[in-house]
């Protein structure tokens, strides 16, 4: 059962206060009312000339004879007035505090709303934060709440001081990871420059051929983990180009290439599938799915299909594959960085556990999802949602 808001709740607080003030207030007027009508209506007896008589208001003297029932008269008359007097208390004051009431409960209703309006505003904030494509994105919001210095603009104040700290350790982070990624990408190329200059020389041994060979593998696989990494920093930033791509042009390219370069079964089944984004980066991630789904996949009759379409008015990427059996428990874990599954790759190959991050990291740069799901024969199937234009 949904509980109440905190609006809801302060506005009943408020109406049953109120409620009970006027209950009490109406119950003290009627004890007072009862109490001042059980003094009569002005008439009183007294005597004259030893005998008994009624003195009225206005001086009119009666005798002792008509006493008894004018006696009997007044008091059935103090008596209905009396109760009438009391039940049209009641009857119109319980109408009166019922009204009242309900205003009341519409004025707290105004007032309570009013009163969390910079609460509404920080959830607003923070739920902007938290629905942001990407890690770290989204820090550069500021709740900037303007009011009198209290509890709420401490809080406000608070949070805003708190996410420019996040951003800036954000953006140290990816700028550390840009900046070392380039700086790590020189000595690599001049290690495969010298290398490569080494064994290509007329008089060079054939041991010092393979070594360099196996030097140049290394290389080349760190070239590859740097190049991950940069890619990685890339996609969590802005994008800075944004323009229509259509996912079946870049799937048929990847899927073409790999098909070339690999002994899997390659079969394709691309529709259009029009979205907006930057082309290098949805190139990488498409290139990145598809090199997951080789590596994760069997020695003899393996196969993989690339698909796009547009489901639901998003245009979607789906790479299947054929492969080992994958624990459903372990489907997160294969999207962190650095994280792989404890199996070896086709050819000996391992990759470094960045591909799924990589495209996950695109995908939410593009506003999109990517959803991964376990085959019960074996492999995966990994879909990717992306908004199209408009």
């Amino acid at each position: 059962m949904r509980k109440a808001t905190i609006r809801a709740r302060l506005t009943i607080i408020y109406g049953g206060l109120f409620l009970l003030a006027g209950t009490v207030l109406l119950a003290v007027t009627y004890v007072l009312v009862d109490q001042r009508l059980a003094h009569g209506l002005g008439f009183n007896l007294r005597g004259s000339g030893g005998q008994e008589s009624i003195s009225l208001p206005q001086g009119t003297q009666i005798s002792t004879s008509q006493a008894e029932h004018l006696r009997t008269i007044v008091r059935q008359v103090q008596d209905d007035a009396r109760r009438d007097a009391l039940d049209s208390l009641l009857t119109q004051g319980g109408v009166a505090l019922a009204v009242v009431t309900i205003a009341a409960v519409a004025f707290g209703w105004l007032v309570a709303g009013r009163a969390l309006q910079p609460l509404q505003q920080i959830t607003g904030t923070a739920r902007r934060i938290a629905g942001a494509d990407g890690a770290g994105r989204g820090l550069h919001e500021r709740i900037a709440l303007v009011g009198p210095t209290d509890e709420v603009k401490e809080l406000a104040d608070t949070f805003d001081l708190m996410l420019e700290r996040l951003d800036r350790s954000f953006d140290g982070q990816r700028r550390f990871v840009a900046n070392a990624s380039h700086e790590l990408r020189t000595p690599l190329a001049i290690n495969r420059s010298l290398v490569e200059l080494a064994i290509t020389r007329s008089d060079a041994p054939p041991e010092l051929r393979q070594l360099g060979e196996t030097l140049l593998a290394v290389n080349e696989r760190h070239e590859r983990l740097i190049d991950g990494l940069l890619t990685l920093a890339d996609s969590e930033n802005e994008l800075a180009e944004r323009t229509d791509v259509d996912l079946a042009e870049v799937a048929g390219h990847v899927a073409e290439q790999t098909a070339r370069s690999t002994t899997l079964r390659v079969t394709r089944e691309l529709a259009p599938a029009l979205t907006v984004g930057d082309p290098v980066l949805l190139e990488r991630l498409t290139q990145n799915l598809v090199e997951n789904a080789v590596r994760h996949n069997v020695d003899e009759g393996g196969w993989l299909a690339v698909a796009t379409a547009v489901v639901d008015g998003r245009a979607t990427l789906t790479v299947r594959n054929s492969g080992p059996v994958v624990p459903g428990y372990e489907i997160e874990t294969m999207f962190l960085p650095f994280r792989r599954l404890n199996r070896e790759r086709v050819a000996g190959q391992r990759g470094f556990g960045l591909g799924l991050s990589i495209v996950r990291a695109v995908a939410r740069a593009h506003g999109g999802t990517v959803r991964a799901t376990p085959r019960p024969e074996g492999g995966l199937v990994v879909t990717v949602s992306l908004p199209t234009p408009g």
